[in-house]
């Protein structure tokens, strides 16, 4: 059996790659699926070379489209890759339509889905990013939170303890990673 991963964000792109990596290096099966909800894939393609991101094994070529569209256009397609790779988990990282759709997805289709950047919160419920959160956690059959506040977050939203694992964030993996050589660049732009 293998994973699922999803992302379709520039953002998302970043962060998810220590999670693509982590799986590699564990010899883990996978499936990397890109929804293409930044559709631009060249104003992408930077972050893939420079991360060195496998190419996705799915672009589902969603594109623009208000939230409604997006969600449900990445959900219709990811439904499809859901019953052909009969994944063990579908793992999504964020707060985009993308995140949403493959949380609502997994779980309509039976299979476990992980949130990852689970618990954090803006508290502002005008912000479609905030409620794509909150219902990608309460769904969630494992929530990975970045920071001792999102995990206390989760449980004053009612996720319970045995669903929530505190990882630390994908975010500092990448900087920390390319701290030293984004150093060099800087120097050598100064000089």
């Amino acid at each position: 059996m293998s994973l699922v991963v999803v992302a379709g964000t520039r953002p998302e792109a970043i962060k998810t790659a220590p999670i693509l990596e982590w799986i590699d290096r564990l010899g883990l099966e996978r499936v990397f699926v890109w929804s293409g909800q930044h559709y631009d894939y060249l104003m992408s393609e930077v972050f893939f070379r420079e991360l060195a991101l496998p190419e996705p094994d799915v672009n589902l070529d969603v594109k623009s489209g208000s939230h409604a569209e997006q969600t449900a256009k990445v959900m219709l397609k990811l439904e499809k890759v859901l019953e052909k790779e009969s994944p063990a988990l579908v793992l999504a990282e964020g707060d985009t339509n993308t995140t949403l759709a493959a949380a609502l997805a997994s779980v309509k289709a039976g299979v476990p889905f992980g949130h990852v950047e689970a618990g954090l919160r803006s508290w502002d419920m005008s912000m479609p990013e905030e409620i794509n959160r909150i219902v990608a956690d309460t769904i969630a059959s494992a929530c990975f939170a970045p920071t001792r506040l999102a995990v206390m977050n989760l449980l004053h939203g009612g996720v319970p303890l045995r669903r929530i694992w505190l990882t630390g964030n994908t975010i500092v993996d990448v900087v920390t990673k390319f701290e030293k050589r984004a150093e060099e660049v800087g120097q050598a732009l100064i000089s």
